[in-house]
């Protein structure tokens, strides 16, 4: 199975900001990926997506990336999982 499609998207964030977050669940084991445009980097661009940094973690550790980061996902019936 390739990579991506293992990965799972657990926020996004500017590009400072997301190198930070990135280091946050690296220094607790869990391996992270940044995803962005290489445009909005390049140019500083930050209008529709552009900008806009995915942080991307293996997703059998979505739940513990999520517990680091201090986000709770919520259910179709509103509470918190």
């Amino acid at each position: 199975m390739p990579v991506k499609k293992q990965l799972v998207t657990v926020c996004t964030a500017k590009q400072m900001e997301a190198e930070i977050i990135k280091g946050r669940l690296e220094s607790e084991g869990i391996p992270a990926l940044l995803s962005y445009e290489s445009a909005g980097l390049v140019y500083g661009l930050t209008i529709n997506g552009l900008g806009e940094v995915k942080i991307m973690v293996p997703q059998h550790l979505v739940e513990a990336a999520n517990e680091i980061l201090g986000i709770s996902v919520k259910g179709k019936n509103g509470n918190a999982t």
